[in-house]
This record gives C-alpha cells, sequence and structure tokens, in this order.
C-alpha cells in the first residue's frame, strides 16, 4: 500500500510542476484536465502523509517501549493503541481511495424517463418519477434542460429527456437506469384495488466530440432550406444542418435555430449522443447475465426498484433495501438509496480487489 502511495504522491508533484508550465496553461483543455487530475489526487496525497505520520509515531512509539522508564514506558503503550486503530482506520478509507474510478463518473448525462406497461398510470408515475428527480437535482444544486417531452393523455408524461449538469452527476445518477415499478391505486380505479405499473429510466453520460474521438474527414455535411413553421426566413436560407457519420451510418440534423451555425451545434450534440447511445446499446449487448445483476447494470428488463404506495415502502431489489419513507423519497430524498448503491457497489469492488 505505502508503494501505491508513494507513486500516487510522485505523479501528484508532476501534476504540480505542470500547472505551472506556460506550454499547459497557454492550452486551456490540457490545463483543464491536468487540474482536474491534480485536484483528484488532492485526497489521496492528504491520507497519504496522514499514514506517513501514524507509521513514523508508531515507530517512535515502539522505541519508547525499550526504554527503562516505567512511566515513559506506559504513555507508550497507551499512545501505541491509539496509533494502531487509527492506522487500521485509515487503511479501510485509503483501500476505498484506491479502488479504480470510473472514468465517466464525473460527466453530466441525458436522462430519460418513458412510461412502461400500465398505459394511463404509467404515464401518471413517469410524471412522479420526473418530479422526484428534480427535486432531487434542486436540493443538491444540479441544474436541468428539457430536450424533448411527450405528455400523458391524463398528465404525466409517456417520455421526456432532460440534460442533467452538475459535480459528478452520472457518478450518482448511473444507478437509476432501468425499470421502476409502482404498486398502488389508480386515480381511475372504482374498485380500490391495487395496480401494478411501470416506467423506465435511462441515464446516459454526455459525451463531447473529443471522448468520441470523431474524426471531422468521416462526417458528411449537408445544408438544406427548412420547411414548415418559422417564417419566410426559415424557407428562403439554407439553415438546416444534416451530419452523416460514415463509419457508422449515424445521421442527425436540426432546422430549430435560425442560423445555420446555430443547427450546426445543435445536429453535432444530436449526433454525438446518437453515436453514444449506439455505443451503449452494442456494448450491453456483448455484457454476460453476471455483469448485468450488477449495481447499476442499466438493463430495462431489469425491475431494479418497486414503490409500493399502500405500504409507504420503497425496495431497491439489487441490494435488497427496503426503505418505509415512500412519501419522503418520492418527494425528492433519494440520497439514501443512492448512497447505499455506492456503498454496494464499492463493497463489491474491494472484494474483487482482493
Amino acid at each position: 500500500m505505502l508503494d501505491k502511495l508513494q507513486a500516487i504522491y510522485e505523479r501528484y508533484l508532476y501534476i504540480e510542476e505542470q500547472l505551472s508550465d506556460p506550454e499547459v496553461i497557454s492550452d486551456m483543455n490540457r490545463y483543464k484536465k491536468v487540474n482536474k487530475e491534480y485536484k483528484d489526487l488532492q485526497e489521496v496525497v492528504e491520507a497519504y502523509h496522514s499514514y506517513r505520520d501514524i507509521l513514523g509515531n508508531i515507530e517512535t512509539a515502539n522505541e519508547m517501549l525499550k526504554e527503562d522508564d516505567e512511566e515513559m514506558k506506559e504513555m507508550a503503550k497507551m499512545e501505541l493503541d491509539d496509533l494502531k486503530s487509527r492506522r487500521a482506520t485509515l487503511e479501510e478509507e485509503i483501500k476505498v481511495l484506491l479502488i479504480p474510478k470510473d472514468p465517466e463518473d464525473d460527466k453530466d448525462v441525458i436522462m430519460e424517463i418513458r412510461s412502461g406497461t400500465g398505459g394511463d398510470e404509467a404515464s401518471l408515475f413517469a410524471g412522479d418519477l420526473y418530479k422526484m428527480y428534480n427535486r432531487y437535482f434542486e436540493t443538491i444544486g444540479w441544474k436541468t434542460e428539457i430536450v424533448s417531452i411527450n405528455e400523458g393523455s391524463v398528465g404525466g408524461y409517456n417520455k421526456i429527456v432532460m440534460e442533467v449538469n452538475g459535480e459528478g452527476v452520472y457518478g450518482k445518477l448511473k444507478f437509476e437506469s432501468g425499470a421502476h415499478r409502482v404498486q398502488r391505486v389508480p386515480k381511475t380505479e372504482s374498485q380500490g384495488r391495487v395496480h401494478t405499473s411501470a416506467a423506465t429510466v435511462a441515464v446516459m453520460p454526455k459525451m463531447e466530440m473529443e471522448d468520441l474521438n470523431i474524426n471531422k474527414a468521416d462526417l458528411k455535411v449537408d445544408t438544406f432550406r427548412s420547411s414548415g413553421a418559422g417564417g419566410q426566413h426559415v424557407n428562403k436560407t439554407e439553415s438546416g444542418v444534416r451530419f452523416t457519420h460514415l463509419p457508422t451510418g449515424v445521421v442527425a440534423e436540426s432546422t430549430d435555430g435560425r442560423s445555420q451555425i446555430k443547427n450546426r451545434e445543435i445536429a453535432m450534440n444530436r449526433l454525438i449522443d446518437k453515436i453514444r447511445m449506439k455505443q451503449i446499446e452494442e456494448h450491453n449487448s456483448k455484457v454476460s447475465s453476471e455483469r448485468r445483476s450488477l449495481v447499476g447494470s442499466g438493463d430495462r428488463s431489469d425491475k431494479i426498484r418497486t414503490y409500493n404506495w399502500p405500504q409507504n415502502r420503497v425496495t431497491d431489489h439489487r441490494i435488497n433495501l427496503t426503505l418505509y419513507s415512500l412519501d419522503k423519497i418520492i418527494g425528492g430524498d433519494v440520497e439514501p438509496v443512492i448512497e447505499a448503491l455506492i456503498v454496494a457497489e464499492t463493497a463489491k469492488k474491494m472484494q474483487e480487489g482482493e
């Protein structure tokens, strides 16, 4: 462990030098990446310094035990017990810090909530999930922007897609992908019977062009005149933009903006999201059944969570977690569930590491 920490510390010092390098400072993208790595390493380096200090103090206390002075030896024993306890605690914390992090955990996300089985009740439940997540995002300071929306006939949503921006968004929301099941008496039920409906949630890390390494030579670009609402400007100028990614055949276009420049930006973002979605689908098709059962698998066929209204109960089936606080959770207090999933994933990674 000490060797690993020493290697990380040496990397930290190297990154620190890079931050004062004029060549790095002049390249904003490179500077951001270097600065992010520097900040990510700080917590490990601080733990390393503490661990090294404790080991040094243990060595000093052991030397004191060799003294003839009984009072001094007694003090050394007491201090040694405390130091060993602190060392054990810190070692466990360091093990967690040394677990390789998912490089996508810090990314913003595209989140889709879609009604599943259950007709109108499923749409209403999709609306409840949207409100739940939206309140949760507000409490932790994340920003949202609606990408597309398809409202249900009696309320709620058939489908709603939004961007979520903030710190460490994907690292928390990745556990929400899957089928969410609701058990309650629908408003349309006259006999008071409990029905079961479902909605699906998909969470995808928002990718930038450099993340996907899209080569401009692989893009076919078409411009065209828009049609429909928008006035004479839209119909008379070739403001519409269509990108075709030749290696994958993925096509994305936009006529939403008034200018070709704006439509290029919108179409490119859509192309990136479509290519990323295609990559995720191809990846998921190759994932074994064992890995699909892992926390945060994102397989829509799995019922990951049940919301039972009559019992005020929420159960996450992946980690056998049951909380009798549905009213608080559906009101936006999702953190206890997400934290439990993070702890479960961390424990599994530690077990695999051993």
